[in-house]
């Protein structure tokens, strides 16, 4: 009976989601809370994937391992995202003697 009352009363009976008024802060989301894109998280800490969500990590300090993509769009393929390197650092191979290893881990670093 319940669909039926509701076509007779019409869309105007159902209650209205309102948006939250612009005045109101919205809360940046700390290490390990679930985000969808990096404005959504605290300073430091850019929106990543983890699993099949995506939560808060802290972006990528001198000498830390980080991710470097040959081809364009396979960022989005990884489970586990690592965040960029912070600003004024690059992400490059580490710096090792001997032979060039493609495979070597690559670190953030000065420019």
């Amino acid at each position: 009976h319940g669909a039926a009352e509701l076509e007779e009363m019409g869309t105007d009976a159902l209650p209205r989601r309102t948006p939250a008024p612009a005045w109101i802060p919205t809360a940046k989301g700390e290490e390990g809370d679930f985000c969808l894109r990096s404005s959504d998280c605290v300073a430091g800490l850019c929106c990543a994937r983890h699993f099949w969500s995506k939560i808060c990590k802290p972006v990528l300090r001198e000498g830390q391992v980080c991710t470097r993509h040959r081809r364009k769009g396979t960022h989005g393929l990884e489970i586990f995202q690592r965040c960029q390197c912070a600003e004024g650092l690059a992400c490059r191979p580490q710096r090792e003697p001997g032979p060039a290893d493609p495979a070597r881990l690559h670190t953030c670093q000065r420019h």
